[in-house]
C-alpha cells in the first residue's frame, strides 16, 4: 500500500493558489486516469483508496491547512500502518522554476510550512517528495506570494507540468524511486 498525499490549503478562495499546486497535481491525475472513486472525509482531510495496477493506493488531501498538514498525515498512516517507505508527499516549491520539478528521497523541509509540519509528526525527513516549482518573487511577501492565484500563463505552465507529474506517478507505482529519480529529474537540470 501506498500512500500519495497532496499540500494546499482547503476551500474554493485557495483553489487556484500557488500552495495548492500538490491537491491541483492529485486532482489531476486521478481525472486523467478516469479514477472516479469518492472521496471520503476522515483523517482531518479527504482520502479517497483505490487500486492501480493490483496495488492499494491512497491519495490524501489533508484539510488542516497547509502549517498542520502533518496531524492529517499522522492520522492516516496509523489507521491504516503505512512504512514511511510507501509516503510520496507532492507540494509546491518556492527554490524551483515555475515549471520544473524534483523528486527527492528525504531531505529537509526547505522553509516549507506544509513539509515541516509532517516532519514534526511523523519524527522523520524520510519521506519521498515530488516538489513542483512555482518559483519565487522577491518583491512580495512569501506568504502573499504563495497564497496568490496562479495568472493564466503560469496556470498554463502548471498544467504542462502535470502532465508529466501523471507519467512520474504511474512510474512510482512500478520501478525503485532511484530509477525514478534518475528518469525524470535529468530533464529539469
Amino acid at each position: 500500500m501506498k500512500l500519495i498525499v497532496g499540500l494546499g490549503n482547503p476551500g474554493k478562495e485557495y483553489k487556484n493558489t500557488r500552495h495548492n499546486v500538490g491537491f491541483n497535481a492529485v486532482d489531476y491525475y486521478l481525472q486523467k486516469k478516469n479514477i472516479l472513486d469518492k472521496w471520503t472525509k476522515k483523517f482531518d482531510g479527504e482520502y479517497l483508496s483505490t487500486v492501480i495496477d493490483g496495488e492499494k493506493i491512497l491519495f490524501l488531501k489533508p484539510h488542516t491547512f497547509m502549517n498542520l498538514s502533518g496531524l492529517s498525515v499522522k492520522k492516516i498512516v496509523d489507521y491504516f500502518n503505512i512504512s514511511i517507505d510507501d509516503i510520496l508527499i507532492i507540494a509546491d516549491d518556492l527554490d524551483l522554476l515555475l515549471g520544473n520539478f524534483k523528486l527527492r528521497p528525504s531531505g529537509s523541509c526547505g522553509g516549507h510550512n506544509g513539509l515541516r509540519s509532517i516532519e514534526s509528526y511523523l519524527a522523520s525527513s524520510s519521506f519521498k517528495r515530488l516538489k513542483i516549482g512555482i518559483s519565487n518573487n522577491k518583491n512580495m511577501d512569501t506568504k502573499d506570494y504563495v497564497l496568490g492565484s496562479l495568472s493564466k500563463s503560469e496556470n498554463d505552465i502548471i498544467q504542462g507540468v502535470f502532465e508529466t507529474v501523471c507519467d512520474v506517478l504511474d512510474d512510482y507505482l512500478k520501478i525503485p524511486f532511484s530509477d525514478l529519480m534518475s528518469k525524470y529529474n535529468r530533464k529539469n537540470r
